[in-house]
């Protein structure tokens, strides 16, 4: 074969030329939120540490919501944080560390309890700088439990105790109960069958002051708008 039929054949097989590229057209940006850009947080069935919890069972993994709280206090385009909760329960150190970096978000929080708030869903509601439950929502308050095998010594015990003790300031120093009247629910042995504890339905939570105020979604974002604008105004210079 000749070195120019060689070169046709090359030729008819290599693909067209695309078109030359056109100016790019710019993208429409979405127009900021006159009244601040608010971020969504969803806490949901269990608290996953650790422990791995089995596939079937419906879970927030800790170490996806801390980068998210973590970006959220990084990113400037965020003004307020908004947490939607309806928790069984689940790890308890997970659910703290959850809870603290809530607290110290350094960002508008509001906090809004729908369904079930179970276990350490108590501290996460309260961690916000304003906690709303719908009137229907629960929240369960009742001691520190562990599942799987424990170790009968005098050091559980005392773990438990300062793990309880720890859940306890947490929930007093970030709502308006008393240390007493916390422990007074949590003890109750009258409210559960086989157990001990309180559930609290909506306004009962309101009631013994572990929540700020009964409402909804609307409620909850009107009350974190309100919190962005008295954040914006307190970071203007004086004049």
């Amino acid at each position: 074969m000749s070195e120019d039929n060689e070169n046709q054949e090359q030729q008819a097989q290599a693909p067209p030329p695309e078109p030359p590229a056109g100016p790019a057209i710019p993208m429409p940006e979405r127009p900021k939120n006159p009244r601040g850009e608010i971020q969504f947080l969803t806490i949901i069935g269990q608290i996953e540490g650790h422990m791995v919890s089995p596939p079937n069972t419906k879970t927030t993994k800790y170490e996806h919501v801390i980068p998210q709280l973590v970006m959220t206090a990084e990113n400037r385009e965020i003004d307020g944080l908004l947490i939607l909760l309806n928790t069984v329960g689940g790890d308890v150190e997970a659910g703290l560390a959850i809870a603290e970096l809530i607290a110290h978000l350094g960002k508008p929080t509001v906090s809004l309890v729908l369904g079930g708030g179970h276990s350490i869903g108590v501290p996460l509601a309260v961690s916000a700088q304003y906690s709303f439950i719908a009137p229907t929502a629960t929240m369960t308050i009742h001691p520190v439990r562990m599942n799987g095998t424990m170790v009968g010594t005098p050091q559980t015990y005392d773990y438990f105790n300062k793990m309880q003790d720890r859940v306890m300031d947490f929930v007093v120093d970030n709502s308006q109960i008393s240390r007493q009247r916390l422990m007074d629910l949590m003890m109750d042995t009258e409210k559960l069958a086989l157990d001990v504890g309180t559930i609290l339905i909506g306004a009962e939570a309101v009631e013994e002051k572990i929540i700020d105020e009964i409402g909804g979604l609307h409620a909850a974002m009107e009350k974190l708008y309100s919190l962005i604008e008295d954040s914006n105004e307190h970071q203007k210079p004086s004049q």
